[in-house]
């Protein structure tokens, strides 16, 4: 029965979470546009598969910088969310400048690894201002 509870807690925190995601990117659509190119380039690369991040470096390090200059929800105008995405901007170009100098791959994949947990970072500090 302890067991069942648990599964049914993390069930629900896991919805919960994807509810409040789904509501952040409705209200800011540069962080949904960031995040389509994220998960069809990182999901990939976890299987060993980096030609979409080495064909779409750019495209992610122009909307990383999109989330600055785009109209962020005045919900989300934070220190917080401001420092995580200008740290999610300068990982993104290093992670280009990365793929242009035909870096390692392992230090590639370390480097979108990094920007993943980052944008997670800004999405969950989103969250924090609806409470």
């Amino acid at each position: 029965m302890k067991k069942l509870k648990v599964v049914i807690a993390i069930v629900l925190l896991v919805v919960a979470n994807s509810v409040s995601a789904q509501s952040t990117f409705d209200k800011w659509p540069a962080i949904k546009e960031f995040h389509d190119v994220m998960s069809e380039t990182f999901h990939p690369a976890e299987e060993g598969n980096l030609a979409p991040i080495k064909a779409r470096s750019e495209e992610m390090m122009n909307k990383a910088a999109a989330l600055k200059t785009a109209s962020m929800p005045a919900e989300f105008r934070t220190k917080a969310i401001y420092a995580s995405v200008e740290k999610l901007i300068g990982q993104s170009n290093a992670l280009h400048d990365l793929i242009i100098a035909k870096g390692a791959d392992d230090t590639i994949v370390k480097s979108l690894t990094e920007m993943h947990d980052v944008f997670h970072e800004i999405v969950g500090l989103c969250s924090e201002t609806k409470k």
